[in-house]
């Protein structure tokens, strides 16, 4: 009993520990979102993914499903990633 006291302790201090970003990033899962490229200052393109945008852990894009075309796309530069709720 005591060892499962400790361990609960121990699980909900490391889960109130996270910090929003973090507790968003994981509520963003399935979650659409606008994905808007700029150039200059000025949006040049915009795109709604299907599911949460991913980080590419090759390079400084990102990549997504587009709810549009229903192709994948992978976006570098100055890009904007908002949640639609």
């Amino acid at each position: 009993m005591k060892k499962l006291f400790v361990f609960l302790s121990l699980s909900l201090f490391t889960l109130s520990s996270c910090t929003d970003a973090t507790k968003s990033q994981f509520g963003g899962l399935g979650d659409k979102h606008t994905v808007e490229m700029y150039s200059g200052g000025k949006k040049i393109r915009e795109w709604v993914s299907t599911g949460k945008v991913q980080s590419s852990s090759s390079s400084d894009g990102y990549y997504f499903r587009d709810q549009e075309c229903d192709c994948n796309v992978e976006v570098s530069g100055d890009v904007v990633i908002t949640r639609i709720k």
